[in-house]
């Protein structure tokens, strides 16, 4: 009997040893399954959060831009609503309604500086005042773009403020392209005002960056004149002073008869690289703390893209 008491005893403590480890084992996959659902939305929270950074930063760069340049009015708050972009017209926006952009800057003070606009100006029909017959001075652009009224008025008037201003002579002195033809039609241009007509002016065709500055290139031109010492002299001024740098690197000079001089040189032009705004790409990884951020081209202003791989 007490055998039989001792056995069932032994059963039952075995059988709840059984039932405790299956709660413990039960009770530790739980825990498992849960740990493991928080880390998993823990980096997903995480990653979320990074994306969301980054698109603010990408839409604060982009307003950044949009609000520097000038091309719309500044917006309510930090960044533009799609609204307000939307609603922008560039065309149809004054120069008082963005004041401190970069728009404003040269519509105000580039084409209104004296000392370019004392270059005489080209033969231009268009920059010809029809009330006056002078040509438009920039008191009077300025008024012509002040009264326009709509898209259509202010962007003539805006128009005749790049042709027939001070800011015409921007891209005669430093073009933002190369242009081999105008740049020889250039020199030619200094020769016949010093009433000689020469006889070559070539160009190597080639051009490569210069060390003076950033972003600056080097076109080689070559050429010679063949006449007495005052013509010379007087084409030697004109590239002096002319708008356009034209850096003398080689000169060979040799006395000819009938008081004649041979001037043979190589001298290098110079034009910028356009300038532009080019989108840069982050990529955001899960489990990265880094990003990789891919430029398509160096420029002067960045704008930020982002995009999510899972």
């Amino acid at each position: 009997m007490a055998k039989e008491i001792a056995i069932g005893k032994r059963a039952k403590i075995s059988e709840a040893q059984q039932h405790m480890l299956l709660a413990v084992l039960g009770a530790s996959i739980f825990l498992g399954v849960a740990i493991s659902l928080v880390s998993h939305f823990t980096q997903q929270i995480s990653f979320n959060t990074k994306v969301i950074m980054a698109a603010d930063e990408s839409i604060a760069a982009y307003s950044n831009v949009i609000k520097s340049t000038g091309v719309c009015k500044s917006p309510s708050g930090q960044v533009y609503s799609d609204g307000e972009l939307e609603k922008c017209s560039p065309d149809s926006i004054e120069v008082s309604e963005v004041p401190g952009t970069l728009r404003a800057n040269i519509l105000e003070n580039l084409a209104a500086n004296s000392a370019l606009g004392s270059v005489p100006k080209e033969d231009n029909s268009n920059c010809i005042n029809p009330s006056t017959q002078k040509n438009y001075t920039y008191k009077e652009l300025s008024k012509l773009y002040s009264d326009a009224r709509g898209a259509s008025e202010l962007q003539a008037a805006s128009s005749l403020i790049k042709s027939c201003s001070a800011l015409r002579v921007i891209p005669d002195a430093l073009p933002a392209f190369k242009n081999e033809e105008a740049l020889l039609a250039s020199l030619n241009k200094l020769y016949l005002t010093a009433n000689w007509e020469p006889e070559s002016i070539s160009s190597s065709g080639t051009s490569e960056a210069s060390e003076i500055a950033e972003n600056l290139n080097e076109i080689s031109v070559s050429s010679k004149i063949e006449a007495d010492f005052g013509t010379t002299m007087r084409a030697l001024t004109n590239i002096e002073r002319s708008i356009r740098e034209f850096n003398i690197l080689r000169a060979n000079i040799e006395w000819q008869a009938a008081n004649t001089i041979s001037l043979q040189f190589q001298a290098n032009a110079y034009y910028m690289n356009e300038s532009s705004i080019v989108e840069t790409t982050k990529t955001i990884k899960p489990g990265n703390d880094t990003a990789t951020t891919t430029d398509s081209s160096a420029t002067d202003t960045t704008n930020t893209t982002t995009e999510e791989e899972e």
